[in-house]
């Protein structure tokens, strides 16, 4: 049996949330609470229901067209430590990648210090950084919001020791 993590809901394919169909997992709990959030169901930190991480896994393995798992929200980084072993499952065991919303920005995380963090984002290919800020919103941008949110491409940032910007084909400003 796993380790059971808080979320709203799944989505099994996904094709907003990342590159690729996607099985997206909604953690519940948000701190950030941004005006005009897309999932304000998920700020409760007792709401949603609690689920065995092995259950996930297999739900997410019966799908051969999935490109890879995203983590969203909620706030995935109030519950780093069991997505981080969830992400690593993911990596060693399938051949998915894991994309990880968070409205915190990458240097806030960094910042942080918690080991927890570090795994989780150590886990991740791709990061959307940023909290949802209203006055930017952008139907045009591929996987945001916003305008301050960026795709960050983590495997690159880690090397660099700063964000380093996934390139989208997405129409220019």
């Amino acid at each position: 049996m796993g380790e059971q993590l808080r979320i709203s809901g799944v989505v099994p394919e996904s094709i907003v949330d990342g590159r690729g169909f996607r099985f997206t997992i909604f953690t519940q709990g948000c701190p950030h609470h941004c005006p005009g959030c897309h999932n304000p169901q998920t700020h409760d930190f007792s709401g949603g229901k609690l689920v065995d991480t092995d259950w996930l896994f297999q739900e997410l393995k019966k799908d051969p067209l999935l490109k890879g798992v995203t983590f969203s929200g909620g706030e995935p980084f109030c519950q780093p430590g069991i997505l981080a072993r969830l992400a690593q499952r993911i990596h060693q065991e399938t051949k998915l990648d894991v994309t990880v919303y968070t409205g915190w920005t990458l240097e806030e995380l960094w910042g942080m210090q918690d080991p927890d963090i570090a795994a989780l984002l150590n886990e991740t290919d791709v990061l959307i950084d940023g909290r949802y800020v209203e006055a930017e919103r952008d139907l045009s941008l591929l996987f945001r919001g916003s305008r301050n949110q960026r795709v960050i491409d983590m495997k690159a940032s880690r090397a660099a020791g700063a964000p380093v910007l996934l390139q989208l084909d997405e129409p220019s400003a």
